[in-house]
């Protein structure tokens, strides 16, 4: 039996402008929408991990979802050993990478998914596993749908075992034995009873994230020097040398940073939209000089009704530049005072000013320093 409970796990919020789903689930643990200490997102996640490391020992790729479960992937495939690989979907445009596998995710407000062919089959093991992890499975449609792409495009797909890992289970005995007839098998964290959450969130009302000025604050942002190198796990990476590469830019961060800050101190580590696992990996290095008082949590796409309620999830929110594209809209809920940020993001430098508009909404919960680390 899992350790975690429905409560754990769950909090319900509303949607705003998606009349296919009007309710959100929202997981505290998860490091997304509520900021959390990094060590506790991580153990979460790594349960799950472990869970499946145990039952799939074989499995050879293991592959995230963007953008809310890019983290729960990397840290569901730190429990396999040597050799295996990560790789999660994307709805960025890459440059250096043109051969794409698409498909949709029905209920979700940027509805397009892709997924690196090349990076995919060279994860392929005959006789191994690949395990798809989200952080909710509800329907099983976008595994389908992607299933059938992969099908299409890969006959070597055909003879692997496929494995749909979620932390939380919303799968109705029809849909569980569709996927099953499908090929692909379901493990999960936390099953859920049914209930209807559209009916649960329809009588709350929640207003929409709050617009920020384009201008910046007051405090400057300091850009640390890290290592090079990066290995972009939207195209398919060795998880070892990934992990590796996350921890060397942790260390560095806590080195630059250990003059500054002391215990007691609070500290926000902030990912940006599928950027989540580095991180959760910085934060945890952090956690070391200030006594486990760091959160951290990530941008996010999904607009989200905020209500100051005591029972709901999502208390602030305010509405910002993408650090990827300038014309693109993302959101940070729940923000609060710190004594000072690190934001951890892959998008290249000069896309957009995009800190400068965080730090001006930062500012209104107290000065602060910040700080800019690029792992591209």
């Amino acid at each position: 039996m899992s350790k975690y409970a429905v409560g754990d796990v769950l909090r319900v919020a509303k949607r705003v402008g998606n009349p296919k789903r009007t309710y959100l689930l929202v997981n505290p643990l998860q490091a997304k929408h509520m900021p959390v200490q990094p060590s506790r997102a991580l153990e979460m996640m790594r349960t799950l991990g472990t869970q499946l490391a145990e039952k799939y020992p074989e499995t050879g790729l293991v592959v995230g979802f963007a953008e809310t479960a890019t983290a729960i992937g990397a840290a569901v495939a730190s429990c396999f050993g040597a050799g295996c690989r990560y790789m999660h979907t994307t709805r960025e445009t890459l440059a250096q990478a043109q051969d794409w596998i698409l498909f949709l995710e029905e209920h979700s407000h940027a509805m397009e998914q892709r997924l690196h062919r090349g990076g995919f089959l060279e994860g392929l093991q005959p006789g191994g596993t690949v395990i798809f992890v989200e952080d909710e499975i509800s329907t099983g449609r976008t595994l389908l749908n992607m299933l059938k792409q992969l099908r299409g495009v890969s006959a070597e797909a055909a003879g692997v075992r496929m494995v749909a890992a979620s932390v939380i289970n919303r799968l109705s005995e029809e849909n569980e034995r569709l996927l099953l007839e499908a090929g692909i098998a379901c493990e999960y964290l936390v099953k859920l009873p049914e209930e209807d959450y559209t009916v649960q969130v329809e009588p709350w009302q929640v207003a929409a994230a709050e617009v920020m000025p384009e201008c910046g604050g007051d405090m400057p942002v300091t850009r640390l020097a890290i290592p090079g190198g990066y290995p972009n796990p939207r195209l398919g990476v060795d998880f070892a040398a990934y992990q590796a590469h996350c921890q060397r830019v942790a260390e560095a961060v806590a080195q630059q940073l250990e003059a500054s800050v002391r215990p007691g101190m609070r500290l926000l580590v902030l990912g940006t939209e599928e950027c989540m696992y580095p991180a959760l990996v910085v934060g945890a290095e952090l956690e070391k000089l200030v006594d486990g008082r760091v959160c951290c949590h990530a941008t996010t796409r999904s607009p989200i009704g905020v209500r100051d309620a005591a029972d709901y999830p999502v208390r602030n929110g305010v509405r910002l530049r993408s650090f990827y594209e300038m014309e693109r809209v993302t959101f940070l809920y729940n923000l609060a005072g710190y004594d000072a940020v690190v934001i951890v993001t892959d998008a290249a430098p000069e896309a957009t000013d995009a800190a400068g508009v965080l730090n001006a909404a930062l500012s209104r919960h107290g000065a602060c320093p910040m700080y800019d680390v690029r792992c591209c």
